[in-house]
C-alpha cells in the first residue's frame, strides 16, 4: 500500500491599507498604484503609442475647449470613487466647471464628466468592465470614451438616463467622434497621430530578440 502525503496549504495574509496609508505611500511611489477597498494594486507602464493617444486626445478637447468652463487634465491626476473606495488615474478627464477636490487634495478629483481611457492588451477587459462599473457611481459621470491602441478602433459610452447608456463604434480613420456631453469633434486621423500599429502588434519574441 503506498502512503500518500498530503500537503495542506495555508492561506496566503493579504496586507490590506486604508485610504490613507495608500495616499501616504503613493506620495513616495516612483510608480503609480491604484487602490481598491484596500488593497494597492501597482499600475503598468504605459507605451508610446499610449502617451500619443492621451497626449493628442487632451490637445485636442483642450483646444475645441478653450474659452469655456472646462477643465482638462490627463493621467497624473488621480479620481476616487467613495462608494467603491476606489483610486485611480484615468487617461484623460474633462470637468465641467471646477474641479471638485476630495479632501481638499489638488491632486485628487470626484466629479468628471468625461473620461478618456487608452485600451492596452492586459487592461482593455478591465477597462470595459469593472472600471466602467466603478465610474458609474459617480453622479456626475455622463460619457465614456475607450480608445485601442493597437488598431484604429473608438468606443463611446453616453448616458441617457440611469443605468442605460448608449454605445456607437468608430473603426474608419476618415471618421470623428462626436462627443456628446459637449459639441466637438475629433478626427480619428488626429488621435492616432504618431500612432505606430505595426510596432504594437510586433510579436513579444521577436521584440525581446531585438
Amino acid at each position: 500500500m503506498t502512503a500518500t502525503l498530503q500537503v495542506t496549504e495555508q492561506p496566503t495574509s493579504q496586507r490590506y491599507f486604508t485610504p490613507e496609508e495608500y495616499l501616504t505611500l503613493e506620495e513616495a511611489a516612483e510608480d503609480k498604484s491604484e487602490y481598491l477597498d484596500g488593497e494597492i494594486i501597482p499600475m503598468t507602464g504605459g507605451s508610446t503609442n499610449h502617451n500619443h493617444i492621451s497626449l493628442n486626445m487632451s490637445i485636442a478637447l483642450r483646444l475645441a475647449l478653450k474659452g469655456l468652463d472646462y477643465n482638462v487634465f490627463m493621467g497624473d491626476v488621480r479620481l476616487w470613487m467613495p462608494k467603491k473606495r476606489f483610486y485611480t488615474y484615468p487617461d484623460v478627464m474633462v470637468i465641467a466647471g471646477k474641479p471638485e477636490y476630495y479632501n481638499n487634495r489638488k491632486d485628487t478629483v470626484i466629479n468628471p464628466q468625461v473620461i478618456v481611457e487608452v485600451l492596452s492588451k492586459s487592461t482593455k477587459n478591465y477597462d470595459r468592465n469593472d472600471k466602467f462599473q466603478f465610474y458609474q457611481t459617480l453622479p456626475t459621470f455622463q460619457e465614456y470614451i475607450l480608445i485601442d491602441q493597437s488598431r484604429v478602433y473608438v468606443e463611446q459610452y453616453c448616458k441617457l438616463a440611469n443605468k442605460r447608456w448608449s454605445y456607437t463604434q468608430y473603426d474608419e480613420e476618415d471618421a470623428a467622434l462626436v462627443f456628446n456631453f459637449f459639441q466637438v469633434e475629433v478626427p480619428l486621423a488626429d488621435m492616432y497621430e504618431k500612432v505606430d500599429f505595426e510596432a504594437e502588434n510586433e510579436p513579444e519574441e521577436s521584440a525581446a530578440a531585438e
